[in-house]
Order: C-alpha cells, then structure tokens, then sequence
C-alpha cells in the first residue's frame, strides 16, 4: 500500500507538463464527476522522499479545480468566462450655436452686440463665449476677449472709426466649441445717425416774459446721434457772448442771460444739425418792466358834485400792453390822496359823489402785468365843488284807507262730542273798524245764555259749549259786521250719547 501512490504522483507531475505543451488549444470542459472523496488524502499525500515545491506545485490546480477520478491525471483548471469589456464614457459634446446675435448699439470706436444661449446645452453645460472679429473681405478671425464671457451681451472696444467688421460668437464648454452664430452683414464702426429732434417745452412754445433785472435759463432738450452741433441765432445774427451764454451738451441747449434788459427781447432761433439733417425751432422772449405815467391828464367839466377827467395812453408801455388805469383824488386842504378807481380800461371818467365846498386834484396811474407806474400824471387845474342853494321838498304820500269789511280768514269746522263733555268752535276774522260779532244757533241769537262762553280777542273768536246736552246739537254760525258790511260762517255741531256696555258682557 505505501508504494501505490509514489507512481500516481509521478503520472501526475509529468501530466501537467505535457498539458502545458498544449497550451494554445482551448481550455476541456471541466471533469463531469468529482473524485472520490476516499481517494483524496492518498493523492494530497505527498511521497517520501520528495520536495515539498512538488507537493505545492501539484496542490494549486487540484485547489482551483475538481479532483480527477482514480487513475486519470488531473485536468487543468477551467478559464473563467470573460466579462464583458467595460464601454468607455461617452464623448463629451460641444453646446449648439449660440442664437439671435444682433448689434444693440455702436459708436465711432466700440460696438455692443447681445444674443442668446444656444438651445440645445447638453449634461456638459456652458463654461462662455467667445467672441470672434475680422475685417471685411479677410478670414482672420481674432478672439477679443482673453477670458470666456459669461453674459450674453459684450462691448467690443478699440476699434478704428470707418471699419467694417464681421463678428461672430462661439460657446465653449468640456466638449470644446460649438458651430458659431455670425452677423449676417458685416457691421460699420461709426455712431448711429439720429436725426435731430428738439423736444421744445410747452411754456416756450408761445412766448416767455421775464421782468427787467431777472436771471433767464431755459433748457431745450432735444435728441439726435452723433452728438449735434447746436447753433443760436437772434434775427438771423450771432448772439452776442457779452449779453447770452449758450451751454450745449449731448441732450439739452442751455440759454442763459444774468440780468435781463428789454434790448435782450426777440425771436432766437436753435438749429440743430446731424450728417446733413437738421431742425429748427424759434422761441420769443420778452423782457418787460412797469410802465410810464400817462402822457397828460386834464378835468374836461365840473358840475353839481362831479367831475369828468381825460387822459392819454403812456409813452412807455413797459415793453407790453396796457391793462388799466388807477384814479386817485386828494382834497386841497389835507392833502392825501384816496383811489376811487382801479383797473379802469377807458381813457376818460367821471367822479362822482364830491363834498360841497371842496377843491380837488387828480392824477392817474398806469397799469400793466407788471405792475402800476411808479409816477402819475396830475391834473394842473382844480376843481371846486361850489355851493348852491337847494329848497327841499318833502314827497307827498297818500294816506292809507285802512277801513275794511269784515273777513273770515279761519272759517268754522264741524265737530262731534258726546253728552257731558264740553267743546269749543273757534274761527278767527279781520276788519276795520273793528267787527261786533255775534253767535247763533240753528238761526237764532245765543246772546248771554251761561251755557255758552263767548271770547274774541285779536280777532281769535270762540264759542265754549259747557256739558252739552242731548238737544244741543245743530248748526252753530258766527256772524261779525261793522259799518262797511259783514260776513257769516256755520258749521254744524254732532252730540252724541254715551256708549253702554251690554249686561251679558258683565
């Protein structure tokens, strides 16, 4: 038994290495069965005698595989199925084109131009842009941003007036650049002509009055690219730099004049031109200041206690029109002078009501939207009002009738009662001389029955029915008459008997 497994040992060292020479042929399907499992310590047992590499060397591919049957040289082990290859990560893409680029504005050095993000972006996102410019007719495109924009819109700066240039946009990202978006016209490096338009005030637009002595500034704003040349005329001259100063800036004109003088009165005329195009405009300015006296004042005639003045218009009107006149009066002994018109348009009065006995003076104002003339014009004569002898007659009045025929104004009301309760009839009647009156029932005279009480003061006449009774019903009248005439009016009087509650009810 101990010399069995030295030969299976050795069949099995020289097994592998004949299976080594065979190397390139396909790997055999594993062993269907294992060994058995008596027969293992007999193969794992190494002879006596040998190396223990040997032992290792035949251990490592009975380790990775299954044991062989009895008598078989083991197999070499199977090669594990390979795995599938691990796909490499999918390229990164550049972005799509930039859209929409356009010029927003341009001067005579710098163009801006704005567009939008491109529409498709993809999972590597946008890092910026790059913007691109060459001269027309070449194909040297140069980047003029070092850095990547990060905004959608980009001043393009330095460039020489006169250019034409083409300009183009490119959006970098991880996946590099995307197709680019061009301008479809090359673009001119020169300001955008505006034609000119002066935005002239509306206080401006009929006609500005200053005041002698007053500062004047007014600012015309207007539009227009490049900026306009701005010129002012005064009657088709120059203006003259001692009197005005014009301050022009690239929105507004400013006309300024420190202390204004009526010779500074005029139409001025702005022009305003821009590469051959222009606009005009023309503002007046009045300068004006209080107006002089009138020319001459007289007193035309004096009678009973009034006086008619005349005057002329002022020589100097203050550089505008006229607007009334004030009249003033001063008696000769005090002196002090009173207005007894103001605001008066016509070139002649007459004052009235005058004291009997006094000399007056006049003078007269003028009067503009300034103000009132600092001086007057003062009548050289005096009027007197003299004293006349006046017989005074006391008007006539007729005397008034004051005689009257009597008159109801409150005629009688018809009035129940009921038996035992006392009730009054009331009437009220004028009349001169004063009326009699008289009460009657059913025709007749009452006269001084003491059932009945008769008062009539102030014309308020009543008749008292003290407990009235069941025949003191019927038609009552009263009847006034004094010696013009007389007047009567009735009513009628209703008693009634007490109500009396059925004996059942009790």
């Amino acid at each position: 038994m101990p010399s069995k497994p030295a030969p299976i040992k050795k069949a099995a060292k020289k097994e592998p290495e004949k299976k080594e020479e065979k190397a390139p042929e396909p790997a055999p399907e594993p062993a269907p069965e294992p060994a058995p499992v008596e027969e293992a310590p007999a193969e794992a047992a190494p002879a006596e005698g040998e190396a223990p590499a040997e032992a290792t060397e035949g251990a490592a591919p009975a380790a990775e595989s299954e044991a062989p049957a009895d008598g078989e040289a083991p197999a070499e082990a199977p090669a594990p199925e390979p795995k599938p290859p691990t796909p490499p990560p999918p390229p990164k893409e550049p972005t799509s084109a930039p859209v929409d680029l356009f010029v927003e504005d341009k001067n005579d050095n710098s163009v801006t131009i704005i567009w939008s993000q491109p529409e498709t972006i993809g999972d590597s996102g946008l890092d910026g842009y790059v913007i691109e410019v060459c001269k027309d007719g070449t194909e040297d495109w140069k980047a003029v941003n070092e850095d990547l924009q990060k905004s959608s819109r980009y001043v393009i700066k330095n460039q020489t007036t006169g250019d034409r240039l083409k300009i183009r946009v490119v959006a970098v990202n991880e996946g590099g650049r995307s197709p680019p978006v061009t301008l479809p016209e090359p673009v001119l490096v020169k300001e955008v002509a505006d034609r000119p338009k002066i935005r002239l005030p509306r206080f401006l637009r009929q006609r500005y009055v200053a005041q002698v002595g007053e500062k004047v500034n007014l600012t015309i704003p207007f539009t227009g690219k490049p900026k306009p040349e701005v010129s002012w005329t005064k009657k088709g001259a120059a203006l003259d730099p001692k009197r005005v100063n014009i301050r022009s800036t690239e929105r507004d004109s400013i006309l300024f004049i420190r202390s204004a003088e009526r010779d500074d009165s005029g139409v001025y005329e702005m022009c305003l031109k821009v590469e051959g195009f222009e606009d005009k405009v023309s503002l007046t300015l009045q300068i004006v200041e209080l107006p002089g006296p009138p020319a001459s004042v007289k007193i035309v005639d004096t009678w009973g206690f009034n006086v008619a003045l005349e005057w002329t218009a002022p020589k100097d009107s203050g550089n505008t029109e006229i607007t009334g006149y004030t009249i003033q009066k001063a008696d000769k002994k005090t002196g002090d002078w009173f207005t007894v018109l103001e605001h008066y348009h016509r070139l002649n009065a007459t004052i009235s009501d005058l004291i009997m006995g006094n000399t007056y003076k006049f003078r007269v104002f003028s009067e503009n939207k300034v103000g009132m003339s600092e001086s007057a014009a003062v009548t050289k004569e005096e009027a007197k009002i003299l004293k006349t002898g006046i017989d005074y007659k006391p008007p006539e009045y007729k005397e008034h009738d004051f005689n009257e025929a009597p008159k109801f104004t409150t005629s009688l009301s018809d009035r129940a009662t009921t038996v035992g309760y006392s009730t009054k009839l009331l009437c009220s009647v004028r009349g001169s001389p004063k009326p009699k009156i008289e009460w009657m029932k059913n025709q007749m005279i009452i006269g001084d029955d003491p059932k009945f009480r008769q008062i009539c003061v102030q014309g308020i006449c009543s008749l008292e029915i003290r407990k009235p009774g069941n025949f003191d019903g019927g038609v009552y009248s009263c009847r006034a008459k004094n010696d013009h005439g007389e007047a009567i009016i009735s009513c009628k009087l209703d008693v009634k008997q007490p109500a009396i509650p059925d004996a059942d009810k009790k």
